[in-house]
């Protein structure tokens, strides 16, 4: 599913929400979830699951095309944890 097709949802099963508005919410939803990540924060969202950071410390890397030893930093990446109804969702049999 692309944020397209979610704009194009949202715009379908809200009542009186045209296709602008729709982006709107949409866009106001992933920038909150943006915002709270670049500020350490996590999101939490029940049923759904949770965002947050997690840190990779320095380390030392290998080029392999050299072979020699490269200093890699400190990196904050984006994180995503499904939550346990999700989780039971996608792994009931009887859904099949």
């Amino acid at each position: 599913m692309t944020k397209a097709h979610l704009i194009e949802m949202v715009a379908e099963k809200v009542p009186n929400l045209n296709r602008r508005e729709a982006e709107k919410v949409v866009n106001c939803f992933f920038d909150s979830i943006r915002d709270a990540l670049r500020n350490g924060e996590k999101t939490e969202i029940r049923g759904f699951g949770s965002f947050r950071l997690r840190i990779r410390r320095n380390k030392n890397g290998r080029n392999p095309k050299t072979g020699e030893t490269v200093s890699v930093p400190e990196k904050r990446m984006p994180f995503f944890k499904a939550g346990k109804e999700i989780k039971e969702l996608l792994n009931n049999k009887t859904a099949e």
